[in-house]
């Protein structure tokens, strides 16, 4: 099947993969973008995996204020090399990451940065409500972990749809940045400040 040039250029827009990965995805998918789309996130996510023992000790500190002044956030985002560090699409990445948590509040970088106080006391609210709408003591527990996803979802910044694209997730984007780059990619920490918060 022939690929056209201007859904080479659509896959690439939509992934950031390279014109010949997106090529070569089309052609295995005859053509259906969506499997293209989904091949290539499948390929960012192997090369993630692949990476997974790598030291990521360059990167960047990105800064975003929001217009009016009122909320500033600073994010650290690192990868292996000063090289990748310096791309485009690295600092655009740690750019919508601020813009994200400026938006979206997260509390953590991942569920595995969240206390486990936050996850009991989590876990108490859900049971109470679960047994207060008379769902039985059997099922209560699974409803729980179901309904976690959301708290994750809610106050991890990896879990949370993207605010640009709520059928990714950040973790979706940083996959796609590792597939893009060849690099481990970690969002190593952020801080988030608003005027007059906890006051």
């Amino acid at each position: 099947m022939a690929i056209s040039a201007q859904d080479v250029k659509a896959l690439r827009e939509k992934t950031g993969a390279g014109m010949l990965d997106c090529k070569k995805a089309l052609e295995e998918a005859n053509g259906d973008f969506d499997e293209a789309v989904a091949s290539l996130r499948k390929k960012g996510i192997a090369v993630a995996s692949k990476r997974e023992g790598k030291t990521a000790a360059e990167g960047t500190v990105a800064a975003y204020v929001h217009a009016g002044d009122q909320i500033g956030v600073l994010v650290e985002l690192n990868c292996e090399t000063d090289f990748v560090a310096r791309t485009d699409d690295f600092k655009a990445f740690a750019k919508e990451l601020c813009m994200q948590i400026a938006a979206q509040q997260p509390r953590w970088v991942s569920s595995d940065e969240v206390p486990s106080e936050a996850l009991d006391k989590e876990r108490d609210i859900l049971r109470e409500q679960a047994l207060a709408e008379g769902k039985p003591a059997n099922i209560v527990e699974k409803m729980i972990e179901g309904r976690m996803r959301k708290f994750y979802e809610n106050y991890c910044l990896i879990n949370q749809p993207y605010i640009r694209d709520d059928s990714q997730t950040i973790e979706d984007l940083l996959n796609e940045l590792v597939g893009k780059t060849g690099e481990k990619v970690v969002v190593r920490r952020f801080v988030r400040f608003q005027v007059g918060e906890e006051l």
